[in-house]
């Protein structure tokens, strides 16, 4: 007789009770009702202070934006002459949106690695989303808000292009709006639900991850383009590949439709785009509620820890929040031989540390890029317009130089890490300057000679040698320590100086670099070549004295009290 036959009449048998599955109940809608209502004084609130800066943000973008606009083209229409570079601009137009669309796509998908456009708070995605809820009402609404918020750039992005070409090529303001609108409106749709796809599929971060590098160098690649093109260096039938190569293409042949510069054939690629971006949408707003639960935990934490490390104005913290959620299977195992000489130690170290981040390598060679374009700018400007455009080129310069100091801020989080060296902390610290120092002169020795190579003048070799006072900089800011946000409540009288005392203090090394060397390199025509290079080692030598200084300081606030 079988255990079935044994049961009580009435009753299951014992096998059957257990592996029936039990009912799933839908509380989704009572859920989001009860909160709606839980919710209703802290969402008009909210909705008071995104007014607010709605509001504000409008009036800024009318009251500067619009009212020089509006003084232009009165100008125009009593006979104001803007068009003395319309040439230039209709050469650079094209590669530049492609770089812009390129680069758009590009920032949003490496954004979506650690954050993401469907990003909940902590409290949806630890609570909410485990209770029996349906997904897709609880995410999709933060999918139509980041949407939004992309469209923002967009606009006024496609306002400026009606403007330029308003103005330039006589085009009309409200035409050359319309046209480039379709871009600025389909371009930040495309990049937002290319985020989703990273955030829903591992396989699409994973193509991201990989694919970074190469669409960087393309971005940089279209850029060098642009400006040569604007220095009237024009490739027809290269331009004509990129504008049809795909949506960042598109957009450009569009924007370009009522100018004199229109691609013959480009109001065609209306089409494409718009039925591209319909598909990606419905795409993604499918996906949007599919993204797994543990990959949204991931990006919640990341976002509320990025979020209070600039609330507390610690940058350095935000920066190591999100080194720690990049979700990567594989890291770099470069490794190279270990020195046979105690001196060579601390050296090797940092190699091996650059040499296991080559993002941060990477980085360096993307603000290296603009800086070497910008210097035959430079040599061929005067007056003001030579000094503003030096103090641009030695911003990139040190954004470039600061990628490759990052075993010096390490050493700065802790300088209780320095135990293992028999070095005084100071020495220690100028040691570490060894390697950041030389990988920025061999960049900029690198990417001097192929700008030479292109035709570039004489004056890109002062690149090299103004590595040096820029290593130092970054030097500086390495070993300031913990973020003083005291100072931007200074009680010293001063009133609303204290966000600025605390930006001196925060950035001391740029700060004090960018304008010293702006002044000593873009006076007039320039200094000769030997005086450039006398400048350069006195502000290197300057900075590197006041780096170890603040080295000396930092030990001394870490060392045990007796």
């Amino acid at each position: 007789m079988s255990i079935a036959d044994e049961a009580p009449q009435g009753e299951a048998p014992q096998e059957e009770r257990r592996t029936e599955p039990e009912p799933w109940t839908d509380w989704t809608d009572e859920t989001l009702a009860l909160l709606r209502a839980l919710r209703a004084p802290h969402r008009r609130s909210r909705a008071g202070q995104i007014g607010y800066v709605v509001y504000a943000g409008t009036m800024l973008v009318l009251a500067w934006g619009g009212m020089f606009s509006l003084g232009a083209f009165a100008n125009a229409s009593m006979g104001a002459d803007y068009t003395g570079h319309d040439t230039q601009l209709l050469a650079a137009l094209p590669s530049g949106v492609c770089a812009l669309g390129l680069g758009l796509i590009l920032v949003v998908a490496r954004d979506a690695l650690w954050r993401g456009p469907v990003v909940a708070p902590r409290a949806t995605v630890d609570w909410l989303l485990s209770q029996p809820v349906r997904p897709g009402p609880v995410l999709r609404p933060w999918f139509w808000i980041s949407c939004a918020i992309a469209l923002v750039p967009g606009v006024l992005a496609a306002a400026g292009a009606g403007v330029a070409l308003g103005l330039i090529d006589k085009a009309g303001f409200l035409p050359a709006f319309g046209w480039a609108l379709i871009g600025g409106l389909c371009l930040p749709l495309l990049a937002t639900c290319c985020g989703v796809a990273v955030e829903r599929y591992a396989g699409a971060a994973r193509f991201v991850r990989r694919a970074t590098p190469v669409v960087a160098l393309l971005v940089l690649l279209l850029a060098a383009q642009s400006v040569l093109g604007w220095m009237g260096h024009t490739d027809s039938a290269l331009r004509t590949v990129e504008l049809w190569s795909g949506p960042w293409g598109w957009a450009a042949l569009v924007g370009l439709v009522p100018t004199s510069a229109a691609v013959h054939g480009g109001v065609l690629a209306v089409l494409p785009l718009l039925v591209l971006t319909a598909i990606a949408m419905v795409l993604a707003y499918r996906g949007a509620a599919g993204v797994p639960l543990g990959s949204l935990r991931l990006r919640a934490r990341a976002a509320a820890g990025v979020a209070a490390a600039l609330r507390t104005a610690e940058l350095r913290s935000a920066r190591m929040v999100l080194a720690q959620s990049e979700q990567r299977a594989r890291r770099a195992r470069l490794r190279i031989p270990p020195p046979t000489r105690a001196w060579l130690a601390v050296p090797w170290r940092d190699a091996t540390a650059l040499l296991r981040a080559p993002s941060r390598i990477g980085r360096a060679v993307l603000f290296c890029v603009p800086t070497l374009l910008l210097v035959p700018v430079v040599a061929a400007a005067t007056g003001i317009d030579r000094l503003l455009l030096t103090a641009v080129t030695v911003c990139f310069g040190y954004l470039a130089a600061a990628q490759l100091a990052e075993p010096v801020r390490v050493e700065a989080d802790d300088p209780r890490r320095a135990g293992w060296s028999p070095y005084p902390y100071g020495q220690l610290m100028l040691r570490h300057a060894v390697v950041p120092a030389l990988s920025s002169v061999l960049l900029a020795a690198v990417g001097a000679a192929v700008a030479t190579l292109f035709g570039a003048g004489p004056a890109v070799w002062i690149a090299p040698v103004a590595a040096l006072p820029l290593t130092a900089a970054a030097m500086v800011n390495a070993c300031r320590g913990p973020s003083r946000v005291e100072l931007m409540y200074s009680p010293t009288g001063m009133g609303s100086m204290g966000p600025f005392i605390f930006l001196a203090w925060y950035a001391a090394g740029p700060v004090t670099l960018v304008p010293a060397l702006a002044f000593a390199l873009g006076l007039g025509h320039g200094p000769s070549p030997a005086t450039a290079v006398l400048w350069c080692l006195l502000f290197g030598a300057v900075l590197l004295f006041w780096a170890y200084q603040r080295a000396l300081t930092l030990s001394g606030r870490h060392r045990p009290k007796d």
